[in-house]
Formats: C-alpha cells, sequence, structure tokens
C-alpha cells in the first residue's frame, strides 16, 4: 500500500493534536489530543488493512520521507516493512492501550448550532498570522453589532494588539474564546458552527474532515 500526498498532509496535521494514533481497518482516520480538547476525524482514499498503533507519528512519518516512493507491507503482526526497492524499513507498532484515542465508534455531534459562519483559506491564514506577529493568545467569535468577527487578542491585557476580521452577520450577542494553540486545522476553507455548550465543528469544504474544538470557558451567549 502507498499512501497519497494527501493522505500523508493529514497525518502530519494529526500528529501536532496527538504525537500517538490507532489505526483502525478501513478508510476513516480519527485521533484525539491528550487534554480531550480537540478531536479530528476524515476519511482517507486508502483501506488500511488492520488495525495497529504507532506511539510517535511525526518519527513515523519522517521515516517515510526517507524514500522516494514508500511501499507499506502490512504482512506481520507486530510491524509494517516500509519498502522501495532495495531499502527496507522495519517498523514495529504501539500497544493502543498506551495511546488516548477517540470514544470508540462514537459519532460526535454538536449539542446545538447557535452560530454557523464561513471561515476561508486567506481569512484563517491572516488570523494565525497575526496571531504570531503580535504574540496573541487568544481567538475570539464575537457577535455584536449584527456581525460576526473573529478577533485575535490578549483577553488578559486590556491594551494589547488586536486583529479581526468580519465574517458574518448575526442578531446575536456572544463571545465564543478559543485558544490559538487549539486551532490546530489543515489550512483551507471551514464551515464552522458553534454551540453555546462550549463546542465547535470546523468542516472542510474540500475533504471529508472534520474538526471539533472545545470553548474556553469564559465564553458567553446571550
Amino acid at each position: 500500500m502507498k499512501l497519497s500526498d494527501i493522505t500523508l498532509s493529514l497525518l502530519k496535521n494529526f500528529s501536532t493534536i496527538n504525537q500517538s494514533i490507532v489505526f483502525k481497518q478501513g478508510s476513516k482516520l480519527r485521533t484525539i489530543s491528550v487534554m480531550k480538547n480537540i478531536l479530528a476525524e476524515t476519511t482517507i482514499g486508502e483501506e488500511i488493512p488492520k488495525d495497529f498503533g504507532i506511539y510517535d507519528l511525526t518519527q513515523f512519518l519522517n521515516g517515510l520521507s526517507l524514500h522516494h516512493s514508500p511501499q507499506l507491507d502490512f504482512s506481520n503482526d507486530g510491524y509494517v516493512v516500509i519498502k522501495e526497492g532495495r531499502m527496507r524499513t522495519k517498523y514495529f507498532f504501539a500497544d493502543p492501550e498506551v495511546i488516548v484515542t477517540p470514544p470508540e465508534d462514537k459519532a460526535v455531534t454538536l449539542p446545538t448550532e447557535d452560530v454557523t459562519f464561513e471561515l476561508s483559506t486567506d481569512q484563517l491564514d491572516r488570523l494565525l498570522k497575526a496571531a504570531a506577529v503580535y504574540q496573541l493568545p487568544d481567538l475570539s467569535a464575537v457577535g455584536e453589532a449584527g456581525v460576526v468577527k473573529l478577533v485575535v487578542s490578549d483577553k488578559k491585557n486590556v491594551t494589547s494588539n488586536d486583529f479581526s476580521v468580519i465574517v458574518g452577520e448575526t442578531d446575536k450577542k456572544f463571545a465564543f474564546n478559543f485558544k490559538i494553540e487549539n486551532i490546530k486545522i489543515l489550512p483551507g476553507t471551514y464551515e464552522v458552527a458553534v454551540s453555546r455548550k462550549f463546542l465547535s465543528r470546523f468542516s472542510n469544504k474540500d475533504y471529508d474532515l472534520r474538526y471539533y474544538i472545545a470553548l474556553e470557558p469564559d465564553s458567553t451567549y446571550e
């Protein structure tokens, strides 16, 4: 089996959420952060032939990069053989019991969808860049004066710089707060739904890819 470039990109992104992952037989990939405040799920083009765990996903991906076109051989129980031409790597599986994994076969749904908007690739990129440039730790979806805007700021510092972009309209008043460090999503355009029950869903418009990200407890909705 060979992993496509998009699957490799998805796995690299998943490694930023949790360094470990349990692959399940089939075409669905899921991961959850150790703090259980970020869950990601996607469907890939490949068919995983068996269940197995990888403890250090970044290391595994770096190992694949040693090859130009690696093939994965899963015929052994305890390890995968990465091969290309005369080269071979034997990479051993990890015990799934030591890996933090999403709830087994439990679909995630938002309790409510109180605010929805579209977040473009450019808007997402500018927000994350502004957070890095100004060293701002917080991202807020704010409803006021009839609009929904995303704001990066430092909520603990009233004199901090901030950067905002309008992403929609609303007749509600709210402030749904996230930590920038939890916005570990693949670049792209997203349909975003936020629940006042402290949970959000970011659905990628180009791939079957969703992220569920917990809100901070100081979020408000009126």
